[in-house]
């Protein structure tokens, strides 16, 4: 387990790292595609955000939702995916939403640091914009002192 602090510069300049950006999405993407027919299904999608427990806990602590709840919150989700309403997502919309929800998360963030916790194999998009900006720190030239 790792610590990383980021803010919303850290977030949108994953975000803008076009090819970087492109290769995590298109990664993740596959990895979802469970029947490799280079779209997504509503059940290819939910699976993956079951898997994400957000909405099924509250601050970690399991919550009771009903199953009609949590069925319409993942159809509501889905249907923001699947921009042109083909029952699909492909991947164009799947990287477009995203981009959009990682850039809602930097503005909500702002220049404010937050400390987050991640499992060291984590290959989510949080991790892998706070090892971008790691990378980028690291290739700056030291200063030191007289």
């Amino acid at each position: 387990m790792g610590v990383v602090i980021i803010d919303g510069s850290t977030v949108r300049d994953f975000v803008n790292d076009e090819a970087g950006f492109k290769k995590s999405v298109d990664e993740t993407f596959s990895k979802l595609d469970l029947n490799n027919d280079g779209v997504l299904s509503r059940s290819e999608l939910r699976k993956a955000l079951e898997t994400l427990r957000l909405i099924e806990t509250h601050f970690g602590v399991d919550v009771a939702t009903p199953p009609e709840e949590l069925t319409n919150l993942y159809n509501s989700i889905f249907d923001k995916f699947d921009c042109d309403r083909s029952g699909t997502v492909d991947l164009e919309e799947y990287r477009s939403e995203l981009k959009m929800i990682l850039l809602a998360i930097a503005d909500g963030l702002g220049s404010s640091p937050i400390q987050m916790a991640l499992e060291d194999d984590d290959q989510g998009f949080i991790k892998q914009a706070a090892d971008l900006e790691a990378s980028k720190l690291s290739q700056q030239p030291s200063s030191a002192g007289p």
